[in-house]
């Protein structure tokens, strides 16, 4: 088992106003494994996995089943990052009850080590009731993809003074509830500047301008593994979807010109168990498969040559 020293929300909370926080989205082993190993402080398992992986045009299918296999599955790469279970919609948006008993799957069934939900003041008596079940949380205004209906599209949030103003209250009302720290997406730069300063826990920008405490973005988006038009906030890094389909096509038209497999890829028998079979074959004109056996001719000890 890797023993590494993994990032706790307190230790994120204490990165206030000091280093640049690194955060991306996993939604799996191999893209968990990979974020790990370029350093990532923080893993979301997003409930964007809805639209990523999954197709869908939003975020509202989404069950908590999904998102404890999920996370489940990213917790096996052992990141020292923290990670981050999305609470999907309706699961934190009944009772308080009912929100501690989903948050707790996440974190007992999914192994996060917090967990994200969507609003501001109207949600305080649940992020309270979380808090309470000594499961830290992760806070989330502006655009809120779960509102995707009530604010009519997925729109930058915050763009008027009224609006501005309360994203900010809500801000610091998270913030005094003890959340430890709060992702701001969609808004313009001058809002998450003004609650970065006035807020003492980290935030975390996706389309929120350079001034948060940390960023975010999608996994997928940062390596260009798609080929959907993308946000204004995202910089790709890399166009990996190109590199994959040359991949493929280079693959197919090597079985259907006979050159895959070759040498290097092909098992073998060892001469002599090779001959038996050849004079075998040769006398009973079929494979006897009770005397191949017999002369210790099985299929690991050809695996293994």
């Amino acid at each position: 088992m890797k023993m590494t020293r993994k990032l706790t929300a307190p230790a994120i909370k204490a990165r206030k106003g000091g280093d640049k926080l690194v955060m991306i989205t996993a939604y799996d082993e191999p893209s968990a494994r990979i974020a790990d190993r370029a350093g990532a402080d923080i893993i979301l398992v997003g409930d964007s996995v809805a639209n990523v992986v999954l197709g869908r045009a939003d975020t509202l299918a989404m069950t908590v089943d999904e998102m404890v296999y999920h996370t489940a599955a990213v917790m096996t790469a052992e990141p020292s990052g923290l990670v981050v279970g999305d609470m999907p919609w309706l699961s934190y948006h009944t009772t308080p009850r009912e929100a501690v008993h989903n948050a707790g799957r996440l974190i007992r069934d999914g192994g996060a080590g917090a967990v994200k939900l969507e609003g501001g003041r109207k949600r305080l008596d649940v992020v309270r009731a979380v808090l309470d079940a000594e499961i830290p949380v992760m806070g989330h205004l502006g655009l809120t993809p779960q509102s995707v209906h009530a604010m009519g599209g997925y729109r930058v949030q915050g763009k008027q003074a009224a609006a501005a103003y309360e994203l900010i209250t809500d801000a610091k009302a998270l913030a005094d509830a003890g959340v430890f720290a709060i992702v701001l997406e969609g808004v313009p730069d001058v809002v998450a500047r003004t609650v970065t300063e006035e807020i003492g826990v980290p935030t975390i920008g996706i389309g929120a301008g350079a001034d948060c405490d940390g960023q975010v973005l999608v996994f997928h988006d940062v390596l260009g593994l798609h080929d959907k038009r993308t946000a204004k906030f995202v910089r790709q890094y890399a166009q990996l979807a190109d590199t994959a389909v040359a991949a493929l096509e280079e693959f197919f038209s090597d079985v259907r010109n006979g050159v895959f497999p070759g040498e290097e890829e092909t098992y073998h028998m060892p001469e002599d168990s090779a001959q038996i079979l050849a004079e075998l074959s040769e006398a009973s004109g079929e494979l006897p498969g009770s005397g191949i056996v017999a002369d210790g001719f099985l299929a690991d000890e050809a695996m293994e040559n």
